[in-house]
């Protein structure tokens, strides 16, 4: 079961700084949609897994949208979200649930979302209860970091040692909006997951490779690995001009999905893109914005329509808040997606 939306459909316009009517209203049903999709305890789910992870990603695109717990036309959603992953921080400091056989990404992607919500967080008593969460969180991180740097599905401790590009992405930036939102973040676990970066570099072709131990040149990961380096601080990376370079060629707007997870890979990729602004952005999130609102499914609940994107293995919460997110990064409302 899913709970009622939180808002009348008919109410005033959003603030969107889309510029063509036809993104603006794929957008705006696409939150209705997702909005729709939230249970009754406040979460979302990928085909009845992974609430941590999808409730943080979901919550990420109504904070885009530029509703808080208090203010806008989610902000009952966003409130909702927000105490139910607060529930599931543990002792330890874990967000999520130690069943979970991939508990990294909902912990990381739920110190995102906490961070960027405790930056407009108005009510003190949620700010404290934000920044506890957070705190802890930001420890755990520290203790389930790998010897290499990196991190892995689930701790280095219940690893044992394994380490992985695309979760070790999540940690890290979740670690920067920890740090952005005022809870201390020890310099070296950032140093050492920049080194880990590095490592993971292919020197023939300037991708990223799955894992410290290989794999191979992965386009997601490389793409989300420069998002990790912005996100530390590391613009003039050495690393990074080739590291673009490979992204250029493998993740071209119009291209096939020939490597998979090609909209995880463009989460990361149009963050990237957004950053160099200019000719180079407009160029991308034309194209980009073009493909996803093609794809986009519609749906009718009532009188009204409302749009989601069913691509990918994951589900549509999944893929349809990642697709939201890229689409609304023009609006510029979190910290951590600003120039």
């Amino acid at each position: 079961m899913v709970a009622a939306i939180g808002f009348s459909l008919e109410e005033a316009p959003s603030v969107f700084a889309i510029r063509d009517a036809e993104t603006d209203k794929v957008v705006s049903q696409g939150l209705d949609w997702l909005a729709v999709q939230q249970h009754k305890l406040g979460h979302w789910t990928a085909k009845g897994r992974y609430p941590t992870a999808m409730t943080a990603l979901a919550g990420m695109a109504f904070l885009c949208e530029g509703s808080t717990t208090t203010q806008g036309k989610y902000a009952e959603n966003v409130r909702r979200a927000v105490d139910f992953l607060t529930r599931r921080s543990r002792e330890n400091g874990l967000i999520g649930d130690e069943l979970d056989e991939r508990y990294t990404y909902g912990h990381g992607f739920s110190m995102l979302f906490l961070s960027q919500v405790l930056g407009e967080e108005e009510d003190l008593e949620r700010r404290e209860q934000l920044t506890e969460v957070l705190t802890k969180a930001v420890i755990f991180t520290g203790q389930a970091q790998t010897r290499a740097g990196g991190w892995g599905y689930v701790s280095a401790k219940d690893g044992s040692g394994f380490d992985e590009g695309s979760t070790t992405i999540t940690q890290v930036q979740g670690l920067r909006g920890c740090r952005n939102a005022g809870i201390p973040v020890p310099k070296e676990i950032i140093d050492n997951a920049v080194g880990y970066i590095h490592k993971c570099t292919n020197q023939k072709d300037g991708g990223v490779q799955y894992s410290s131990k290989g794999g191979g040149s992965r386009p997601a990961i490389t793409a989300a690995a420069i998002a990790c380096l912005y996100n530390a601080g590391e613009y003039d990376d050495e690393y990074v001009p080739r590291m673009l370079a490979y992204c250029r060629t493998q993740l071209k707007p119009n291209s096939r999905d020939s490597f998979g997870h090609w909209h995880y890979a463009h989460f990361y990729y149009a963050q990237v893109m957004y950053r160099e602004s200019g000719d180079t952005w407009e160029d991308y999130s034309t194209s980009i914005r073009k493909r996803l609102v093609s794809e986009a499914d519609t749906v009718a609940l009532g009188d009204a329509d409302l749009s989601y994107w069913k691509q990918g293995y994951i589900g549509p919460v999944y893929t349809t808040s990642l697709n939201l997110i890229i689409l609304q990064l023009d609006n510029a409302y979190l910290p951590i997606y600003q120039r």
